[in-house]
């Protein structure tokens, strides 16, 4: 007697380029910062540094375009993006590499250095303030939680601290030192906890478990930077806890090479250059015998390391197995008034990391 009434199906197009590939680019700039402070104590090639910071702005560009497009193909929003719960924090990177690659940019030319280095911290710092806002007022699954929340706030404010002192702007450096210390207490508190409470982290997801060293080595390069080279009681007990954390990741191997080999694995990348930065900077302040050997050894280790990283996602990428592949599209249709497109927690590991 009534006709039954179908509602048609909507569906999104599928992430081909989630927001975590501006990882590639986030490593190859902390690579850069390597061999920059290297070349400024042990006369290590300065062409080097140059030629990976523009490797790293060619990936960005590229992944940034594409990421673009896709947003306008897919009809989405930046603010639906930062309120994914997984790959929200990571839309964050993109103005962090563009400061760091400004500050590789300033040494050569002062003025367009600097002024490319203020804007995207200003953009570091909404975006921060953004996420940080979105977490207090929506709620938010412990079990979404992952260590890349600390990119927005504690990687950027940091890395914003270490690159106003740079550029000659102290007071800012250490205002936003600050934020960056305090943000890593309490985020990093939240995250180890559940880390240590809830269920272990999904296969994809793990690598991003080499971010919890990231803090630290930032915090420390940033405290060396601010204090004229010298290290204190602040920069030695940073460099301890990054000591630590290093330790936590020799254990963790059995974990990561359980996990699939995908743009999660770039997570590696940056936390790892941040280390060997601030191991630079120490060979620099405590001149240990053999100093220049160390100095060489360390960047040879990180670059190969990263070049690694590279070979295998190119291989990957010819064999079309480096993305995730598209999600189930269960969830994203239109469901009526009250529903919504963001993936919860049991949907992480589909989406992949």
């Amino acid at each position: 007697m009534f006709a039954k009434t179908v509602t048609p199906i909507r569906r999104r197009a599928p992430v081909t380029v989630p927001a975590n590939l501006f990882a590639i680019s986030f490593g190859l700039a902390g690579l850069a910062g390597c061999w920059r402070v290297a070349s400024g104590t042990t006369g290590a090639l300065t062409w080097a540094a140059a030629a990976i910071s523009v490797s790293a702005a060619a990936c960005w560009l590229l992944v940034g375009a594409a990421w673009t497009a896709q947003l306008l193909r897919r009809g989405a929003t930046l603010a639906a993006e930062l309120a994914d719960p997984l790959l929200g924090p990571f839309v964050s990177v993109i103005p962090i590499v563009g400061m760091l690659l400004a500050l590789q940019l300033y040494p050569f030319a002062p003025a367009a250095g600097r002024i490319g280095f203020g804007v995207f911290a200003a953009a570091t710092l909404l975006l921060g303030g953004w996420l940080t806002g979105q977490w207090i007022a929506g709620p938010l699954d412990l079990d979404a939680l992952h260590p890349g929340y600390v990119i927005p706030t504690v990687t950027g404010g940091l890395v914003a601290a270490q690159g106003a002192a740079t550029v000659g702007w102290h007071g800012l450096a250490d205002g936003l030192f600050g934020l960056g210390v305090i943000c890593w207490i309490l985020l990093g508190s939240a995250i180890l906890m559940r880390l240590l409470s809830r269920p272990p982290l999904p296969a994809r997801l793990s690598p991003t478990l080499a971010i919890q060293i990231a803090p630290p080595a930032v915090a420390g390069s940033a405290y060396v930077v601010l204090s004229g080279g010298r290290y204190g009681a602040v920069g030695w007990a940073l460099a301890g806890y990054t000591a630590l954390m290093a330790l936590v990741q020799l254990l963790l191997i059995p974990v990561y090479r359980r996990a699939p080999f995908g743009p999660g694995y770039w997570s590696f990348a940056f936390s790892y250059a941040a280390v060997a930065t601030l191991a630079l900077h120490w060979i620099s302040h405590e001149h240990p015998a053999g100093g220049s050997a160390w100095t060489w050894a360390l960047l040879a280790a990180i670059t190969s390391f990263i070049a690694a990283i590279a070979a295998r996602t190119a291989a990957a990428v010819c064999r079309r197995q480096f993305l995730p592949a598209a999600q189930a599209e269960a969830g994203t249709a239109e469901r009526g008034p009250g529903s919504t497109d963001q993936p919860g927690v049991a949907g992480i590991a589909a989406l992949g990391a």
